[in-house]
């Protein structure tokens, strides 16, 4: 067990406690209204304003973690340059790996722990994550980023915390695929594209 930072001492942090399972968690995380707008909050920003977008629900989430003494991962999804990436916080039950997503559709959600290592827990994802025409986008994956390296400032920042979003860009990133698989790749086909235009919550 990690030692808990003094910094979780804020009031706004009292509600982890609470949060003492992976399901646990991503019922918070799916709780939380989306964030329409592109920003990288920190954990406390983010419980106050009470919205968030991916990458805060990732960082809320490593941050719930590091709470429980648990180690704070996140990580990559990465697609092509005309699609958005989607960062996920990690985590694992015994020798297994999951998943706690924040998505505002059907696909790309929690990840129960039961994969084998990193990649297979990425390439769960891989035929969910397509266009509008269907075209499959996914093209790699991150090393999980610790997010202990960045200190505790990051977690009651009042400003954008953009830097660790880069430094996640920075990391090393394994393709998944090579041209002659890019070329062969079928579309999601009409019912699939049709289901993923269930959104969970609406623009005000």
């Amino acid at each position: 067990m990690l030692k808990r930072p003094e910094v979780f001492n804020q009031p706004e942090f009292r509600v982890f406690k609470k949060l003492n399972t992976p399901a646990k968690v991503q019922n918070f995380i799916d709780r939380m209204p989306m964030n329409f707008y592109t920003t990288c909050r920190s954990p406390l920003t983010v419980l106050r304003k009470n919205r968030a977008y991916c990458i805060e629900a990732a960082f809320l989430a490593a941050a719930i973690f590091w709470y429980h003494g648990k180690p704070p991962l996140v990580f990559c999804l990465q697609t092509v340059k005309h699609d958005f990436d989607h960062v996920l916080a990690l985590f694992k039950e015994g020798n297994y790996w999951g998943a706690i997503s924040k998505t505002n559709h059907p696909v790309l959600r929690y990840r129960e722990p039961v994969y084998k290592n990193v990649r297979e827990l990425a390439m769960s994802y891989f035929h969910e994550y397509f266009m509008n025409n269907g075209k499959k986008t996914m093209r790699g994956y991150s090393e999980p980023l610790d997010l202990r390296k960045f200190g505790t400032d990051w977690l009651v920042s009042d400003k954008n915390i953009w830097h660790i979003d880069d430094a996640l860009a920075k990391t090393k990133y394994h393709k998944i695929l090579d041209r002659g698989m890019i070329r062969s790749l079928r579309r999601a086909d009409k019912i699939e594209i049709k289901a993923t235009k269930t959104t969970q919550w609406k623009r005000s």
